[in-house]
């Protein structure tokens, strides 16, 4: 049964191409990608995260108030009973010079995993790996290619 990952850029954001590449990085990988585009709510990946029973939702955000809307997500998540493994990455924070700073901030807000705007969607999918436990087509070719 494939991994289902939600992916989209929260809030008033419309920086489409970091999602692009990593929607088609994560599908290439055997993920099964439910790609919700550009300026998402919240309520929008709660609903696609239930809906679609999701593994893990993956927030984008590349404008700099990504901490202003992502204010009580992950209580909105608990109460739709929504157990999924939760990353955010990009240019998180305006004038974002101490990135460990901004990890722990997003880290006191409920995300799992805290990525800066250099993460390479190899990185992501390994990570998804490791905290899902699974092993992706792309590590299955790696491993026969080894």
């Amino acid at each position: 049964m494939p991994t289902t990952v939600i992916l989209g850029v929260i809030g008033s954001d419309a920086h489409v191409v970091g999602i692009t590449i990593l929607d088609q990085a994560l599908s290439a990988a055997g993920f099964d990608v439910e790609n919700l585009g550009v300026q998402t709510s919240q309520e929008e990946f709660a609903a696609a995260a239930s809906e679609h029973d999701a593994d893990a939702v993956l927030v984008s955000s590349l404008y700099g108030h990504a901490e202003q809307d992502c204010q009580g997500f992950h209580e909105l998540l608990s109460r739709e009973d929504i157990d999924a493994t939760t990353y955010i990455g990009g240019n998180l924070a305006v004038g974002q010079d101490d990135f460990e700073q901004t990890r722990t901030t997003f880290r006191k807000l409920g995300f799992d995993k805290v990525f800066d705007s250099e993460t390479t969607p190899e990185e992501v999918i390994r990570s998804l790996e490791r905290d899902l436990g699974i092993s992706t087509r792309e590590a299955e070719t790696d491993r026969v290619q080894a």
